[in-house]
């Protein structure tokens, strides 16, 4: 009877070892160039600190990270195919609604300003806008009513667009248009690259940063709740969730 005692007491013994040693589950992670918070270097790996919170969060949840950096149309193309499963960015998509979930928890926020130069008034929105130039940059969308705004006929607003936060601010500043439709962060970043001053702007809006999961993903639900639970968990726990705003 002595080796049949001790075969159930092996396997209860090595059970949790074999969980343990369990390969997590790979969530692909999409996102566009947004330095300095995420970005790919100049070796095409991804960077910034909300890389290293997003890897910080997925692994208390039990997952790890690939990160595929991508134009923000092929990203979210990705998202409503499901190649993508995860994107750590702005909710309230009117395109990614069908085909996502979002986070409850906010990550940080963004501020989405219009920079004008020290010589030019304080703008009214949007009444200041009409018939003025106003510098984009391409490949990034901004919210329904931001895009409502720049599109509408009584406004008749002149949009330029460019490809860098660096080149915008320098058409800003030879006067190629009035004013800079663009995020604080990567404009902070640019102005310390050109060696300018800061410039005024207005927030039109701060917008939100959370984890927005593809529904074609594989139990799409329930990898939102774990991503949602165990940031939650590291802020209960004390943990440095802090990101630049």
């Amino acid at each position: 009877m002595k080796p049949l005692f001790w075969i159930p007491l092996a396997a209860a013994l090595a059970a949790p070892y074999a969980a343990s040693s369990e390969t997590p589950r790979t969530l692909t992670v999409g996102y566009y160039d947004f330095p300095p918070a995420i970005y790919s270097d100049a070796q095409g790996r991804p960077s910034g600190p909300l890389v290293d919170l997003t890897r910080r969060v997925l692994a208390h949840a039990g997952f790890q990270a690939q990160f595929r950096g991508m134009p923000s149309a092929r990203l979210y193309g990705a998202l409503q195919s499901g190649t993508v499963d995860l994107w750590p960015g702005a909710p309230g998509k009117p395109e990614l609604h069908a085909d996502t979930l979002e986070g409850r928890e906010t990550l940080t926020h963004i501020s989405l300003n219009l920079y004008h130069r020290p010589d030019t008034p304080p703008p009214s929105i949007p009444g200041s806008l009409r018939k003025r130039g106003v510098i984009t940059i391409g490949g990034y969308n901004y919210l329904p009513q931001v895009n409502r705004m720049l599109h509408d006929p009584q406004l008749q607003i002149l949009l330029h667009r460019t490809a860098t936060h660096r080149s915008a601010l320098e058409m800003l500043k030879h006067r190629r248009a009035d004013y800079l439709l663009d995020y604080q962060a990567p404009v902070n970043q640019a102005m310390k690259q050109l060696g300018m001053e800061a410039l005024p702007h207005v927030e039109l809006h701060k917008v939100a940063i959370r984890f927005i999961v593809s529904r074609h993903a594989k139990d799409s639900q329930t990898v939102v709740d774990s991503l949602d639970r165990a940031y939650a968990e590291m802020a209960a726990a004390g943990e440095d969730l802090s990101l630049p705003e």
